[in-house]
């Protein structure tokens, strides 16, 4: 049985695609792998200033650090020599990435063999559940690697949580000095804070001009926080030069890039957020409010496939939210879309979406945490 103790080890290999979402995930695995399991974690990324982005500690000019407990390596290249003994027991490659040659060398020396896992994406597609744990041979090394992939069932791996997660955000939601506190140094007004709030977090091609109007012209105050650099263009033409502006019933807020914590805490401030890819996703679902997702844009659409299979296990008999998620993701429709209409069916649902954000973590809590399961499968392979 492996020995998840202190002397247990674990490496982590990432490589930066989704600026801030694959950091992000792996960065939250390396802390609770490390501050709940008290596993020894090195991880490799080949980012460090996305990373510094989420997490401020971040030397970006450093080799090798160490981060909250977390050797952090700045993974510069494929080249290298390993020796077995430099071999993690349980190694990860985030995403199907190519660990170095080298290093796979070691692995296949090492006695024992590591744990090899291929952490892959979060999808509620059907597939999923028969591909997650499935094993794949190393095609010339006595090595096998095995599919671990997040999910939304008990045939999968589960969702990332953090144990004290859900008792911080019902402790800040049940204090309203402390969203008042935090909303106020990012400098958010108590007339911004008395409107309904919204984050944005999205992509590039996010509709976010209409939706924009819409708020604008609608018939109640709406404040909008943006990180800084999310939709610049079109947050930019809202705003002018400076970090604020009104118009109409509209005032969007330029706030600075939050580290992962303090992003926890924008979500639980806010009456509905927008997010993106998988990680702010994942946040959202555990914040208990609304939320619509902007999912990162795949050749052919092939993203609108993943979209429509977690609105259907997640949405259903929530039409608002459907349509809305939908227009946001840019999926056609024989009618242009109608964002003032969108958003006031969207608005009337949210009670009714709230409830069903409850529902949904109960079902969640049930499949148990990821990094546990990981470990448990873990074990199950020595």
């Amino acid at each position: 049985m492996l020995n998840v103790q202190r002397s247990t080890t674990l490496a982590i290999f990432c490589k930066v695609v989704d600026n801030f979402g694959d950091i992000g995930i792996c960065w939250r695995l390396a802390r609770q792998f490390h501050g709940e399991h008290g596993i020894a974690v090195t991880l490799w990324v080949d980012d460090l200033a996305s990373f510094r982005r989420i997490w401020p500690a971040v030397d970006v000019d450093a080799f090798e650090q160490i981060v909250d407990g977390v050797r952090v390596l700045h993974w510069r290249d494929q080249d290298g020599s390993f020796q077995p003994e430099d071999v993690a027991d349980i190694v990860i490659e985030f995403f199907g990435v190519d660990i170095p040659p080298g290093y796979i060398a070691a692995m296949a020396q090492r006695e024992p063999r590591p744990v090899w896992i291929n952490y892959e994406g979060l999808s509620a597609e059907e597939w999923v559940e028969g591909c997650h744990s499935l094993p794949s041979m190393h095609p010339r090394l006595k090595l096998t690697k095995h599919f671990f992939f997040p999910g939304f069932t008990g045939k999968t791996g589960g969702l990332l949580r953090e144990r004290g997660l859900l008792d911080a955000r019902d402790r800040f939601q049940a204090d309203p000095a402390a969203r008042a506190g935090f909303l106020a140094r990012l400098g958010v007004t108590q007339d911004e804070m008395a409107a309904l709030t919204v984050s944005l977090f999205c992509y590039p091609p996010a509709p976010v001009a209409a939706l924009f109007a819409a708020w604008r012209d609608g018939g109640a105050p709406v404040t909008c926080l943006v990180p800084e650099g999310v939709a610049r263009e079109q947050v930019a033409a809202f705003v002018g030069a400076d970090a604020v502006a009104t118009h109409g019933n509209l005032t969007v807020r330029v706030i600075p890039f939050l580290s992962q914590d303090d992003y926890d805490r924008l979500l639980w401030s806010c009456d509905v957020n927008f997010v993106r890819g998988e990680d702010s996703w994942v946040r959202a679902q555990w914040a208990g409010r609304p939320f619509i997702w902007h999912i990162y844009p795949q050749d052919e659409n092939l993203h609108h496939v993943k979209l429509r299979a977690f609105l259907q296990t997640y949405a259903e008999n929530l039409d608002s939210l459907i349509d809305f998620s939908l227009r946001w993701n840019g999926v056609e429709s024989e009618v242009p879309a109608d964002w003032p209409a969108l958003w006031t069916s969207l608005k009337a649902g949210l009670p009714t979406i709230t409830k069903r954000s409850a529902e949904w973590q109960a079902r969640m809590l049930a499949n148990g945490d990821l990094v546990s399961n990981l470990l448990d499968f873990a074990r199950s392979l020595r």
